[in-house]
């Protein structure tokens, strides 16, 4: 009898904890609708703004945010809220572009890396440790600088600096699934070493990969925008949001030119970051 009160009481943890994993937190669901409201920005702006963000009202300059106009505007009366919102497609993109870079450069350095081993491994070792070395925003500042300034560049150069990041972590997954007992069975049943590779390595050590790259995308945000405010984006009259923030800081009087653009940053940046976070205590 107490045995199977015991095996019982057991079964009820084991089904709590199940349902505790299982919930979403509310702060990811928070995070969650940010990323679809800065998705939906970037796809449908003009359901969300019916102002230019290219042309304003001069006798309405630097107007404080009010109902009709939530952001405030901006030394020529442009809609502060329009052009963050419109700005939404360039910063969004530029992000993902720089997430593809890093993510396929890098994980197939690091698989290759990996799953050769030998000189393969110890040549592209020394490559990602020189990558490692340099400062990642330091090392896309030099790169967007040689490409030209433009917010595609940016990115690319953006993506550049995740590669050694990617490369590391596909490395040290592939080299733990390598080795386990149904990768050996694979060779013992007659697969070849591309057969293991596509078959059982690489669907097995992805998932930390994908969890790094939707970290990554908040970073390439942040590393974007600050590119965008030290001038290396593209030029005005562009929205991106880095260039929304320095082109606000010169009228102290308005401080909503900064303030807006930044905050859209920071909420969009730290939403990703709790995705990412419950990404991984939840694989």
């Amino acid at each position: 009898m107490s045995a199977s009160l015991a095996f019982a009481r057991l079964r009820s943890a084991g089904a709590a904890k199940l349902r505790t994993r299982s919930a979403i937190p509310p702060t990811v669901v928070l995070s969650l609708l940010v990323l679809v409201l800065v998705v939906a920005w970037s796809l449908l702006p003009g359901v969300f703004t019916s102002y230019s963000p290219v042309t304003g009202a001069t006798a309405s300059k630097l107007a404080a945010p009010s109902p009709a106009h939530w952001f405030g505007t901006d030394y020529l009366g442009r809609d502060q809220y329009a052009r963050v919102v419109y700005g939404t497609a360039s910063s969004v993109t530029s992000a993902l572009v720089a997430v593809l870079i890093g993510l396929v450069v890098g994980s197939a350095i690091g698989l290759a890396s990996g799953f050769r081993s030998g000189w393969v491994d110890t040549t592209l070792g020394r490559f990602v440790d020189v990558l490692l070395a340099i400062p990642g925003f330091l090392l896309a500042v030099v790169i967007v600088s040689s490409l030209g300034f433009q917010t595609i560049n940016a990115a690319i150069a953006t993506g550049v600096s995740a590669v050694a990041v990617f490369a590391r972590l596909m490395r040290a997954e592939v080299i733990r699934v390598r080795r386990a007992a149904f990768v050996e069975a694979s060779y013992l049943s007659g697969g070849n070493r591309l057969q293991a590779l596509l078959a059982h390595v690489l669907p097995n050590a992805y998932r930390s990969v994908l969890v790094l790259a939707v970290l990554q995308f908040g970073t390439s945000i942040l590393v974007i925008a600050s590119l965008a405010f030290l001038g290396y984006g593209d030029p005005p009259p562009a929205s991106d949001w880095g260039l929304l923030v320095a082109s606000g800081k010169t009228y102290p009087t308005a401080p909503w030119l900064v303030y807006a653009p930044a905050l859209v940053i920071v909420v969009t940046v730290l939403s990703v970051n709790r995705i990412s976070r419950w990404l991984r205590n939840t694989k």
